[in-house]
């Protein structure tokens, strides 16, 4: 995958199907500023809006995946309650990623680190190269950390594994992200790239309607939020719809299907 030169705003590109949202603040670990945050935003309402797109990559450049939220930033709006409103901005950010219908893969090429951690469990897989490493801080900056993050880390990781990286804000390293399920798979750093696009080749192949209702029940489920009645309907247009009269024809073919 290219790398950008300077510092900028996140990168958004296209290969094929797949789309590549890359942070791109490499002198500063990837940090990300409010005006990020924005982008960010406009950027996952494109790639929601454009059918062309299959699948998302999340990742940064670099040798970290991100260091979060500036913490120069945190430190001026605690100290001006007027401009409270960093924290809830993020939130809504991680929300939107964990929220959009198309599959997400959050290439993790180094450290992950405070809100960044969240960015990456918003994402549905997650693929790190050995070396890498996540730290939740919170704690140890005296900050009570938004509720739908800490959710997540709940409900992805368990409440004793929450607990241990929320309360003790100590350091893991890559197999243990491995072992606790943070990481879906871990591979070597020359071997990350081919990783994470076999499994985008995967997603993107598969049909997108499906996947969409799927992801969606599963978030629900996770969150003990699930929209039955809408779960029903899904799965029962989904007996009449294109997407099976396909994907049936192309089992009956010995081929591909083309959704």
């Amino acid at each position: 995958m290219t790398t950008a030169d300077s510092d900028s705003a996140p990168i958004l590109s296209q290969q094929g199907a797949c789309a590549i949202l890359r942070l791109n603040r490499p002198r500063h670990l990837n940090r990300l500023l409010p005006a990020d945050l924005d982008t960010l935003q406009r950027q996952f309402d494109r790639i929601e809006s454009d059918p062309s797109i299959r699948v998302l990559v999340l990742t940064g450049t670099g040798r970290a995946f991100s260091a979060g939220f500036d913490i120069g930033e945190v430190a001026e709006r605690a100290a001006d309650p007027d401009q409270q409103d960093a924290g809830s901005a993020f939130e809504r950010v991680a929300n939107r990623l964990e929220e959009l219908s198309k599959p997400t893969i959050c290439r993790l090429n180094g450290g992950v680190y405070g809100g960044s951690t969240d960015l990456a469990l918003a994402c549905d897989f997650r693929i790190g190269a050995t070396g890498c490493e996540m730290f939740m801080p919170a704690a140890r900056l005296g900050l009570h950390y938004y509720k739908s993050g800490i959710r997540r880390y709940v409900s992805r990781l368990g409440v004793d594994n929450a607990k241990r990286l929320f309360l003790t804000a100590q350091k893991i390293d890559a197999n243990e992200m491995l072992r606790i399920g943070y990481l879906t798979a871990l591979v070597p750093l020359d071997r990350l790239d081919a990783e994470v696009e076999a499994l985008a080749a995967i997603l993107a192949g598969n049909a997108p309607q499906a996947m969409a209702g799927m992801k969606r029940a599963i978030n629900e489920f996770a969150h003990g939020q699930l929209d039955e009645a809408a779960t029903d309907q899904r799965a029962r247009d989904s007996m009449t719809g294109p997407e099976i009269r396909e994907g049936i024809a192309a089992f009956a073919a010995k081929r591909a299907p083309r959704f």
